[in-house]
């Protein structure tokens, strides 16, 4: 699914939050190579991937930024939020702990983040069932509550991983479209063909086992 060199009309940014191991790097690798690993481990800096998808006859290039790892130190800072549009804050739903600390993550996004960034909650690890921990309806709740979107998805069968991001993508341009995300700050909604520079932060020598 690369298309690194195909032309696009738009540039998003999106990133990945939640804590380590509820699943952000599987997603990742899933919508944008169709690709998942059991054996994924929590790597170290920032690590972005592309994925090009057509909303409205446009070609959106979606780049989609995976912490990496650095949730686990506490390392993440506002330069990783910067210029973002739009946010998967991700839980495990067979981890209540995950779904407990999705209030943080959305506190420190809304703190560093473009105030109309467009942000979906989404319970991974949904062939999970077995385990879940967290119910649906009380995350329904949550978002109702804050203004999020949410979904259920699966990095591991792929279920609903591809919903996911071609949502939160058509809410961005249907955003963009209006004055009031054009309106806020001036990196949050980049240019037609504007490309964006990517500038991770050092290299953290500590390591994880953790599926991230």
């Amino acid at each position: 699914m690369g298309d690194g060199n195909q032309e696009y009309d738009y540039l998003y940014k999106v990133v990945l939050i939640g804590d380590s191991g509820v699943g952000k790097s599987n997603l990742l690798s899933r919508f944008t190579r169709n690709e998942f690993s059991l054996e994924t481990k929590s790597t170290i800096g920032v690590e972005f991937a592309t994925r090009s998808i057509q909303v409205d006859g446009k070609t959106i290039k979606a780049q989609i930024w995976d912490t990496a790892g650095q949730e686990r130190y506490r390392a993440i800072t506002s330069a990783y939020y910067r210029g973002a549009v739009g946010a998967l804050l991700c839980y495990d739903i067979a981890k209540s702990v995950t779904y407990k600390n999705v209030e943080r993550w959305l506190t420190e996004l809304r703190e560093n983040a473009a105030e109309n960034i467009v942000i979906m909650l989404v319970g991974n690890k949904s062939d999970l069932k077995h385990l879940r921990e967290v119910p649906t309806d009380e995350a329904r709740e949550f978002v109702e509550k804050n203004g999020l979107t949410f979904i259920e998805t699966s990095a591991l069968d792929s279920s609903n991983v591809d919903t996911a991001f071609q949502n939160i993508i058509t809410e961005i341009y249907r955003q963009s479209a209006t004055p009031t995300l054009n309106q806020s700050k001036p990196s949050s909604a980049p240019s037609p063909s504007q490309p964006i520079v990517v500038q991770p932060p050092p290299e953290n020598p500590q390591g994880g086992n953790c599926p991230c």
